[in-house]
């Protein structure tokens, strides 16, 4: 990659999860310095060590990014100890599905919390250095069901759908100090969760994907990659489609 210097710091959010896991793969193949976010320690510790035996050293730092101290603490330990962030990568995310009419009000705002407040959490955090180098790539991994709602998820179609508005805000915002800000929109991808669902469920699911098939997590981190690069300075406030043709627009 184009940068002799230094290599390009990513944080990578939700690291641990499968488009976490893919991300961190393709980048580090790609020649950045990645580092990733976790919250689960037991979780953290069996992916490192898989990481490790397939060849892939990441620097893992806890964090709870659903919280404005919790990020703040973590990127603060991130550049203290690796680097300045050159590229984050907001894709923390859970969900906690139910119809309004059931849904609690601690599956509302844990959702909101951990899907869309996490954007801004790490993204204050790190704007001010990426304004200062005239360099930034901030990337938020939304969702088709934010584009197109779903139902039974309306806690995470609202976070979804409010991570595009603070793309498009923000692109406006820090476009002329070279930081760019993106959208991605996957699908349904062939992640351990999306392949843990019943079989008969999971045939419906792709009966609805007129390319016949889920996603994979190597084609949202390649995605990823190709924002994040040098070369994509002139791409900000855009939001980026990736699945199969289930929703176009």
């Amino acid at each position: 990659m184009e940068n002799s210097s230094k290599k390009r710091i990513v944080l990578v959010t939700g690291a641990t999860g499968g488009l976490g896991t893919a991300m961190c793969k393709k980048l580090l193949k790609e020649g950045f310095k990645v580092v990733g976010n976790y919250i689960t320690p037991e979780k953290a510790e069996k992916w490192t060590k898989q990481m490790n035996a397939e060849g892939f050293h990441i620097d893992l730092f806890h964090g709870d990014v659903s919280t404005f101290e919790g990020a703040g603490k973590m990127i603060k330990e991130i550049e203290s100890k690796v680097g300045a962030i050159d590229t984050l990568v907001n894709n923390a995310g859970i969900t906690r599905d139910s119809r309004l009419v059931n849904m609690k009000p601690d599956d509302w705002y844990a959702v909101i919390n951990t899907n869309l407040n996490s954007v801004f959490n790490c993204t204050k955090h790190v704007l001010d250095g990426m304004i200062e180098r005239k360099f930034g790539r901030i990337i938020n991994i939304s969702s088709v069901n934010g584009q197109r709602g779903q139902f039974g998820q309306t806690n995470y179609s609202a976070a979804k759908a409010g991570m595009h508005g603070f793309t498009k805000s923000l692109a406006m915002e820090v476009a002329k100090y070279g930081v760019t800000v993106n959208t991605i929109s996957p699908g349904y991808i062939g992640t351990d969760m999306v392949m843990a669902v019943p079989e008969k469920v999971l045939n419906q699911i792709v009966a609805q994907v007129p390319m016949g098939r889920l996603g994979g997590t190597h084609e949202v981190a390649h995605l990823v990659s190709f924002l994040a690069s040098e070369e994509t300075s002139f791409i900000t406030g855009a939001n980026y489609s990736i699945n199969g043709g289930q929703h176009v627009y």
